[in-house]
């Protein structure tokens, strides 16, 4: 017999030990409930006829006492299902998919930079470093206008740009779902840095010629965060409109956010935005829940603008030369982080499951009572869901989030990909990645989304979907040619 014990520690599986705990936690209820419901179920049966007989007279109910409480079971009933939220389904979405034509490879990128730069080499050296750092690959999109030497960003350009992106996603979906003009009720777009006027929403009623009683809505300046906020209105608007469509655009304009300047903070949005959009279809009709690929479960926003630091680190303004663009500040990722990490304690008690709210509150006493240099638990959302959607702002942002959220790999898959496939394409990068996600048949029914999206204000937002049936691979997905060779792996340097 060896003298000293074996170590536990190694021969223990303690993620067997955490699995116990989780289900031991999350159905305790069930737990609960069974004795109690077997003993009932005992004491009944040891009861014979003439007992249980005895046993329902003695109630003493009468006619009147019975109708009573049926009408107030009825009554309580009705008013239950009239309070309750209405269900709101993804019907289905359709993504912007960019011509060949459009395309920048990175040699084309620092070409254009050192012809539109030649008196600045440090720029030119600046955005070089940028891009060979930034995830992104050789297929991204720039608009026509920017393509041009120098480049043509005006209002003919910016206008012609969204009216390709716009109605290309719309025509896509209407295809795809059989919707007609007529038969959209609310419409909502989101664009952050693009706002004319007429406005781009009347630009849409006014091609497709919808209903003069359409509920219209244009969202502009609100970053790349605007998407969610766009899904939360149209979400508002469905519950107190009972049968309706609601159509919701997520676009970003590139043409008129091009900065031509040599301030370093202006020139990052130059080597990270590219062009997308989409065009998603919500539903609350009963008759869609079918047909639906999505149910939208919660909607939580998170806005910093109180504070002047979060305000303005990412700012629109105009450089010492007069030069128009948009500054991102050096402390933009710990902003973020605290944005994130405010949504999270919003959302986190609606999702997560009791065991890791369990252990949240204890770390949390423990701290405060205990020891304050107890290191924070933070929670497995995992647990919570099957797929994430990171906005694909920039290799930071998805290493950040992988790191503080403790993510797999796999579970960044989809915000790499997108990012190295089609950019930051604003708003509607959650849309792309979540194409990939089920271009990948990876989405099954039941399956739970998370979308994580951050903008300008400051904001965090965040979207849950839980999966109404199989997805099957689309033909014509924004992924469908280029699906079978991702994913890729991605350096972190890529030498230009």
């Amino acid at each position: 017999m060896p003298s000293t014990l074996p170590d536990f520690s190694n021969s223990v599986k303690l993620k067997y030990v955490k699995l116990g705990y989780q289900y031991l936690v999350n159905h305790i209820l069930t737990f609960l409930l069974i004795p109690i419901m077997a003993t009932i179920v005992l004491e009944v049966l040891k009861l014979g006829p003439e007992e249980l007989l005895n046993l329902f007279k003695s109630l003493q109910l009468d006619v009147i006492q019975i109708l009573c409480s049926a009408f107030l079971i009825i009554f309580i009933g009705t008013v239950y299902f009239m309070m309750k939220p209405r269900p709101i389904y993804l019907v289905d979405y359709a993504l912007y998919k960019p011509p060949f034509t459009c395309r920048v490879p990175f040699s084309t990128f620092m070409e254009h930079s050192k012809l539109n730069n030649m008196s600045d080499p440090k720029s030119v050296h600046f955005q070089m470093r940028i891009l060979e750092r930034s995830g992104l690959g050789e297929e991204t999109c720039l608009p026509p206008a920017i393509h041009y030497i120098p480049p043509r960003p005006n209002m003919e350009a910016a206008r012609t740009e969204a009216e390709l992106v716009i109605f290309s996603a719309i025509d896509s979906l209407m295809k795809k779902t059989g919707l007609k003009p007529k038969d959209i009720d609310i419409l909502v777009l989101n664009c952050s840095m693009f706002s004319p006027t007429p406005s781009m929403s009347a630009m849409i009623v006014n091609k497709y010629k919808l209903r003069s009683n359409i509920r219209s809505f244009n969202l502009s300046g609100m970053g790349c965060s605007a998407g969610l906020i766009s899904i939360d209105l149209a979400r508002d608007l469905l519950q107190v409109h009972p049968n309706s469509n609601a159509l919701v655009i997520s676009l970003e304009v590139i043409t008129p956010s091009y900065y031509s300047g040599n301030e370093r903070s202006m020139l990052l949005p130059n080597c990270l935005f590219r062009m997308g959009g989409a065009a998603i279809l919500l539903s609350n009709r009963r008759r869609d829940r079918r047909r639906a690929k999505y149910n939208l479960v919660h909607v939580v926003r998170t806005h910093k603008g109180a504070d002047d630091r979060a305000f303005r680190c990412v700012y629109e303004e105009e450089d010492s030369e007069g030069k128009k663009g948009v500054a991102l500040q050096k402390d933009l990722m710990a902003i973020a982080g605290e944005a994130l990490k405010s949504n999270i304690t919003t959302i986190g008690p609606l999702v997560l499951p009791a065991s890791e709210q369990l252990l949240f509150l204890f770390t949390l006493i423990g701290r405060k009572l205990i020891n304050p240099k107890w290191k924070p638990y933070i929670p497995d959302f995992k647990q919570a869901f099957e797929h994430f959607c990171i906005h694909a702002g920039g290799r930071a942002v998805i290493d950040e989030l992988q790191k503080n959220l403790q993510l797999s790999a796999e579970h960044v898959e989809a915000s790499r990909m997108t990012l190295h496939r089609f950019g930051n394409t604003s708003s509607s990068s959650l849309w792309y990645e979540l194409n990939y996600i089920e271009a990948k048949n990876r989405m099954k029914k039941g399956d739970r989304v998370w979308q994580i999206a951050f903008g300008s204000g400051f904001k965090c937002n965040s979207a849950v979907w839980k999966c109404n049936r199989n997805i099957r691979v689309e033909d014509d997905s924004a992924w469908a040619e280029c699906i079978n060779r991702y994913p890729v792996h991605i350096p972190e340097v890529v030498k230009l």
